[in-house]
């Protein structure tokens, strides 16, 4: 940040939920303009969430409305992360706090995002788009280094999901516990499942358990941010969107429902959107000011 420059203003929202001791924190910075990259990680750093979101003007041929396209990054404390889908809603909530609902387009180190924020009895709601997503196997080894880590016996995943490494804009690896109190315990090595998901290029481990056939719940480690656990993770929930029709487990038409950070205290719902002849997952929820 240059000298002179006066320091922007953080805003904090949260999103997934219309409470702000729901759903999943986020730092928003709307014009970061004067912030270089050490600026932002500070930011993030200080804040503590498990990202902040910081805007910029739109890279030159970004498609989009005049004035509702944006350059977006985002930093967790330890580093920055391609894509984020929570702090992405917490940002497209806050922008149309201030020019209004609609569409919003954000371009990201994964790609172009387009958001659709409206207005629901009150509350407001984005919807991201995903980038184009794929799913590939991960090895044994790989598989049995993260049950260690995580102190999972493999006995205790859910054989109709196979382990596979989802990418919706970050890549997730995505576990099925077979029982709700095996996704409610929750005590991993941080250091060495930390140590695995950078050797993968792992954003966060998605652990999920499957209550009916649309609704599941999920957890989240984060180790590579400096965070125990990610509250909501949207990324993650386009990723699992992907995964799950990637592998018929699923209809390609169908909308499902995760709920997320209930062991933490802090719960959120996001809704993921399949579409036929689209493979791109869309993601949605509320968002709302903390302070």
């Amino acid at each position: 940040m240059t000298t002179n420059a006066p320091r922007p203003e953080v805003l904090r929202y949260t999103a997934f939920s219309s409470a702000p001791d729901g759903g999943n924190p986020a730092g928003v910075v709307l014009d970061a303009t004067t912030l270089d990259d050490s600026d932002m990680l500070a930011i993030a750093a200080d804040l503590g969430y498990s990202e902040s979101a910081f805007l910029t003007a739109p890279p030159e041929g970004l498609d989009g409305r005049e004035g509702r396209a944006y350059t977006i990054r985002y930093f967790s404390p330890k580093a920055e992360v391609p894509f984020c889908g929570h702090a992405t809603v917490a940002t497209a909530v806050a922008l149309a706090e201030r020019i209004g609902t609609g569409e919003l387009l954000f371009a990201t180190r994964a790609g172009a995002v387009p958001v659709e924020v409206s207005e629901e009895s009150g509350t407001l709601r984005a919807t991201l788009t995903s980038v184009e997503p794929h799913i590939e196997e991960i090895a044994d080894a790989d598989l049995d280094e993260a049950l260690a880590a995580l102190g999972w016996p493999e006995a205790d995943l859910d054989a109709a999901f196979p382990p596979r490494i989802a990418f919706a804009g970050a890549r997730h690896l995505v576990l099925a516990a077979a029982t709700r109190a095996r996704l409610a315990d929750l005590a991993y090595d941080f250091a060495r499942l930390e140590a695995l998901m950078h050797r993968l290029d792992l954003t966060t481990i998605q652990l999920v358990w499957r209550e009916s056939a649309t609704v599941f719940h999920v957890r989240d480690p984060f180790p590579v941010g400096g965070v125990v656990e990610d509250p909501a993770t949207g990324a993650a929930a386009a990723a699992f969107g992907a995964y799950a029709r990637d592998l018929g487990l699923v209809p390609e038409d169908a909308v499902l429902t995760l709920h997320q950070g209930e062991d933490l205290g802090r719960p959120g719902e996001l809704t993921v959107a399949l579409r036929s002849g689209d493979p791109r997952v869309r993601v949605s929820g509320a968002g709302t000011r903390i302070s």
